[in-house]
């Protein structure tokens, strides 16, 4: 069964069929032909005859920057949801924070027509980056992180994490921030910035000291959490970048002794599941992963489609859940 028995059964011209396979217009009669003939028949387009004629290999590369992360769980279950309606496959590469894979997964998607396009899950875009993204062959969006050269998608890191701040330091008198690399902008930078103009806005002082840069997981979270309660006299509330981070955290304090909130507050960014079942619940910032993955792959699909090739920021929004972790 190929195309040719395919136009004979409805009638039509193999252009009418190559049309309709490409989402082409065909008239809304024949379309439905078209539709149930090939539903009867089982006729399953040639991908290599496809891609011979048209260029295109309906595959998209989606980098990520570690498996095991909720939040990127989130983000590669939404960019399927819409690859998937849309007819493309997914190729999923794992870097496992390594910089330099990810330039060699960007090189091999975008300059040796392996994919229609990629979506770069990003953390660290180093010049390397810069250089290879400005000569891609196909369309990239990067979703994460603000850049100027490609689309993209981001959270709305800083007033996420200026937001959750101020309602701590309603009831906080010497606040401590555990956060991470700060050459990742968006989870580092923009998060610790925002706990620092809420300090600043509600004019209470976190020392130097109360400051700490820690990894991303709930170990780092609990060791960070005891250099601040033997380090920082009467400190009261801990802001954390991430929820794994603040459930380390709240381990560290239950473990020293301290009630949670009322000895001290903990919070996190996330809204992970277990933010809503852990007791206390942790008071956090929902940031809206899944919804910026199916917003990155329209983005790239319109690319592809040739629908639109401005460079595009879109920031998403957010909201604060206080929980019982904080007073």
């Amino acid at each position: 069964m190929d195309i040719n028995d395919i136009a004979r059964r409805a009638g039509v011209s193999r252009a009418t069929i190559s049309r309709y396979l490409n989402d082409g217009y065909v008239s809304k009669e024949k379309r439905e032909l078209i539709a149930r003939i090939i539903d009867e028949t089982g006729y399953v387009p040639s991908q290599h005859a496809q891609q011979l004629r048209t260029g295109k290999t309906q595959l998209v590369g989606v980098i990520i920057p570690k498996i095991n992360s909720q939040s990127v769980g989130r983000m590669v279950a939404g960019i399927t949801d819409e690859l998937n309606k849309n007819g493309y496959q997914v190729i999923l590469a794992n870097t496992n924070n390594n910089e330099d894979l990810e330039v060699d997964f960007l090189n091999l998607f975008g300059t040796q027509n392996r994919v229609d396009g990629i979506i770069l899950i990003a953390t660290v875009l180093t010049p390397a980056h810069h250089r290879l993204m400005r000569r891609l062959r196909v369309p990239c969006v990067v979703l994460g992180q603000r850049v100027s050269i490609n689309p993209c998608v981001y959270q709305d890191d800083y007033h996420a994490v200026f937001e959750l701040t101020s309602f701590a330091l309603r009831k906080a008198k010497v606040p401590g921030y555990l956060g991470v690399f700060e050459q990742d902008v968006a989870a580092g930078k923009m998060r610790h910035q925002g706990f620092v103009d809420a300090c600043e806005r509600a004019g209470v002082f976190s020392p130097p000291e109360a400051q700490l840069v820690v990894d991303f997981d709930a170990d780092s979270g609990y060791f960070g959490a005891e250099k601040l309660l033997d380090t920082v006299k009467g400190i009261d509330t801990i802001v954390c970048a991430t929820d794994d981070i603040a459930f380390g955290a709240m381990m560290c304090a239950f473990e020293y002794g301290y009630l949670v909130p009322d000895d001290i507050q903990v919070t996190g960014v996330g809204d992970s599941l277990l933010s809503r079942i852990a007791r206390p619940s942790l008071s956090t910032a929902h940031l809206h992963y899944r919804s910026s993955g199916n917003m990155a792959a329209r983005l790239l699909i319109d690319s592809i489609k040739g629908k639109h090739n401005e460079v595009s920021e879109h920031r998403m929004g957010f909201e604060v859940y206080t929980r019982n972790s904080m007073r």
